[in-house]
């Protein structure tokens, strides 16, 4: 089974791309999407928002919704980037007002939208920042549930997927964390960004105490610019970070005071670029025409991870085969990439540039991601260049 003929356009290019994980490359159906936002301005002009806002942006929620198992599709809002919306959670936060820093318990895997913000943050003594390594692993999470519990905590940021080493949030874990979860006190929060459409994710009896962010810049296969945050009932009415958007809902109220919206466009900022939501939801159509799902995609993915992980086992990848597999498959879960630690990372990943193949590395972590565009002929290609060019 191939799905080359979904991703015509993209694979013009003559590098292999085996960084699906990293900028995954676009199906046709996206351009199709694209084409219809600049169609829809084109005809609709002034009056393009009453579209957007009344069939774009429910479709694209819906879509999110359905992912993540939700019971309702209105606790989300949308924004260019993850980092407006952590940005805009943080100045929610109920203990900004008590005149001390607020106390952020992370880890040493997160993305750099959230490590970034967190240590400058930090820096000016505005938080106190308790990093959670995640090594050694098997005692991760209960490291991790004691710094959470601590009484002081304001907020609590993991992610479901660490981008670093590909290991995977245990669903036990991330419930025991929602268990903590408070409206008036610590707030949980666990970053998609690597789980998302990659991870099969079931937040159904959560959702009322979580928060969950992402995008779809990875595995949604939708590019820039169409990020989410699911914000449960009750958590930050009132953002101290916000835009007129955010308002839509209450703009019928007293406008002597500032309005939110009562569900999670409480969290909108303002004007965006929305062609991300019509890619975003001519994917999600795509995907569903093609009855492809998260299980179906995973399993496909995972076939050919396995069929990788053999091969580095067995020494056929050449000097790639001497490193270190950071992300063993796991019953609950398996990251769409495969991390390899060793101190020639960066070489080889320089070396297979130079050689048209396309990877990612993180200090001395080499990444190999796997999509739906990619069959056994592209795994046959790295291997072979492997083993010629390191």
């Amino acid at each position: 089974m191939s799905y080359k003929a979904l991703f015509s356009e993209s694979l013009k290019a003559p590098t292999l791309h085996m960084a699906a994980h990293s900028h995954h490359l676009w199906p046709d159906a996206s351009r199709d999407g694209q084409m219809t936002a600049w169609a829809d301005a084109a005809r609709l002009a002034d009056t393009k928002w009453d579209h957007i806002f009344g069939h774009v942006y429910p479709a694209a929620q819906a879509h999110v919704a359905e992912e993540l198992k939700l019971p309702r599709a209105d606790t989300l809002a949308f924004a260019p980037n993850t980092h407006d919306l952590i940005v805009r959670l943080v100045s929610a936060l109920p203990g900004r007002s008590s005149g001390y820093p607020l106390r952020v318990v992370t880890t040493d895997c997160e993305f750099h939208s959230a490590r970034r913000q967190f240590q400058r943050w930090a820096e000016d003594g505005e938080i106190l920042l308790d990093i959670v390594p995640t090594a050694p692993w098997e005692t991760f999470p209960e490291r991790l549930l004691d710094a959470a519990g601590a009484a002081d905590t304001d907020l609590v940021f993991v992610s479901q997927v660490f981008f670093s080493t590909g290991r995977v949030l245990h669903p036990d874990l991330i419930r025991a964390l929602a268990e903590l979860s408070d409206p008036l006190g610590r707030w949980v929060v666990i970053d998609g960004y690597h789980g998302f459409m990659a991870v099969p994710t079931d937040l159904s009896a959560l959702s009322d105490r979580l928060f969950y962010l992402s995008g779809g810049y990875k595995y949604a296969m939708s590019g820039e610019g169409v990020c989410f945050l699911h914000a449960p009932d009750g958590y930050g009415p009132r953002p101290a970070i916000t835009g007129w958007f955010a308002a839509f809902g209450a703009l019928a109220g007293p406008q002597g005071e500032i309005g939110y919206a009562p569900d999670g466009g409480r969290f909108l900022g303002a004007t965006f670029d929305p062609s991300g939501l019509y890619r975003f939801n001519a994917v999600r159509e795509l995907l569903k025409s093609e009855d492809l799902d998260t299980a179906a995609i995973s399993a496909y993915v995972s076939g050919l991870l396995d069929r990788l992980r053999m091969a580095l086992t067995a020494g056929d990848a050449g000097k790639l085969s001497e490193a270190t597999l950071l992300n063993p498959p796991e019953a609950h879960g398996q990251a769409r990439f495969l991390a390899l630690k060793h101190p020639d990372a960066q070489h080889w990943y320089a070396a297979l540039k130079t050689a048209g193949v396309i990877t990612d590395v993180r200090d001395d972590v080499l990444r190999i991601g796997l999509g739906l565009y990619h069959d056994e002929t592209d795994l046959e290609r790295l291997l072979d260049v492997a083993r010629r060019v390191l």
